[in-house]
């Protein structure tokens, strides 16, 4: 009889995790639950930020890009259609990036939701 990988995982995920709460005081004086919970907030909050920033620095992109666009078009301003047409790509670039991060995302949490409890 083959035991299926992802069962076997599955198993030891769910011992580890009745094990940890069957003793959480008994890590280094009960202090290694509040560091795990403090490590989790944490790696929590840099990945925020970092998304945030991400999003920030493209949503940046793009409104410099619509404004050299808009002065390229009024013909205020000393912009080239090089310049304009390189901010456009960068923006759009810089769009499409976080476009598939979003979608790996989002393939990760449906794959997680699919796994079988």
């Amino acid at each position: 009889m083959q035991i299926d990988p992802m069962q076997s995982v599955l198993a030891q995920m769910r011992s580890l995790t009745a094990q940890a709460q069957a003793r959480p005081a008994d890590a280094v004086g009960g202090n290694a639950a509040a560091a795990l919970g403090a490590t989790a907030a944490s790696q929590q909050s840099d990945f925020a930020t970092t998304l945030k920033s991400a999003i920030d620095g493209v949503s940046g992109e793009l409104q410099h890009a619509n404004a050299l666009q808009q002065q390229f078009v009024s013909g205020k301003g000393d912009v080239s259609l090089s310049d304009v047409m390189l901010a456009s790509q960068k923006a759009s670039l810089s769009f499409q990036a976080v476009l598939q991060v979003r979608n790996k995302l989002v393939s990760a949490y449906q794959d997680i939701m699919n796994i079988q409890a």
